[in-house]
């Protein structure tokens, strides 16, 4: 990028020092202290507030170049999360501490994100892209006593996930499956769906979920939008024949913000009558 901005900058030496941490050289092991530093690094960056008006003037002036750039860097930072997670749980597992300020702020947005969502020890929840370090699925079983069940694709991570489950959570009803959405027996009575931020095709899978769910399964999406873009995947806009958006769940400080959908139970009513 030519006469490149403060901003801009950042972002290419962020981009490029996630680029270093995914793909280390031949024979060498990819550096887990300098994985945790980026990645902290990189979280303070994108909720720095003082950040956002230039953001804003580089969006409006975005090239195709840089819009191709963004997607990498969001493709790249998520890789390396998933990485670091699975450093996570292998720490936990051999017994040492967990220092990693990314963590530490997800899980903070995981205590603010349930206060409208309605889940008590009778739902069933279910996580799309539960991860090699569950921390929703322990920290909605913990304070609900609910049925919390994990899908991922990454059949390492489900894995690694168990074992921490295992570890942190054995007695609470929690399972993790590598399965796929039209898998999971008895969807129908799920009451409660969140998908992970980093998720790329979750608006995809939302459209899938609503023939196979009940009536009055609540949605939440976890997104990013602006700045928080280049760390999730952002909002878009869901079917309005099949889902009606309840609520926006702005967390100035966290690294991803909430949409909350329910099913347009109207339009449902007036398909069945045709």
């Amino acid at each position: 990028m030519q006469t490149a901005t403060r901003l801009q900058q950042c972002l290419v030496d962020f981009h490029r020092r996630f680029l270093a941490l995914a793909s280390p050289k031949e024979g060498s092991s990819p550096n887990s202290l300098e994985l945790e530093r980026t990645i902290n690094d990189y979280s303070a960056f994108i909720i720095d507030e003082s950040n956002q008006i230039e953001w804003e003037q580089l969006e409006r002036q975005a090239t195709s170049k840089f819009i191709t750039f963004m997607d990498e860097l969001r493709k790249t930072s998520a890789l390396c999360v998933a990485m670091m997670e699975k450093y996570r749980a292998q720490r936990l597992l051999n017994g040492e501490a967990d220092r990693t300020d990314y963590f530490r702020n997800i899980e903070s947005s995981i205590r603010e994100e349930f206060g409208g969502f309605g889940v008590h020890s009778q739902s069933t929840v279910l996580l799309v892209g539960s991860g090699s370090f569950p921390m929703t699925p322990l920290y909605i079983a913990k304070q609900t006593g609910a049925e919390v069940i994990g899908i991922d694709i990454d059949e390492e991570a489900i894995a690694l996930g168990r074992k921490v489950i295992d570890r942190l959570g054995a007695n609470l009803r929690i399972q993790l499956e590598n399965k796929f959405l039209d898998q999971i027996e008895n969807i129908r009575e799920v009451t409660h769906i969140i998908f992970s931020s980093t998720v790329a095709i979750k608006y995809d899978l939302l459209d899938q979920l609503h023939p196979l769910t009940n009536e009055h399964v609540v949605v939440a999406m976890r997104y990013g939008d602006q700045l928080k873009s280049l760390f999730n995947y952002p909002k878009q806009n869901a079917d309005p024949r099949k889902w009606e958006l309840t609520d926006t769940i702005i967390h100035p400080q966290h690294v991803f913000d909430v949409a909350l959908y329910k099913k347009n139970l109207l339009n449902t009513e007036n398909r069945r009558v045709i």
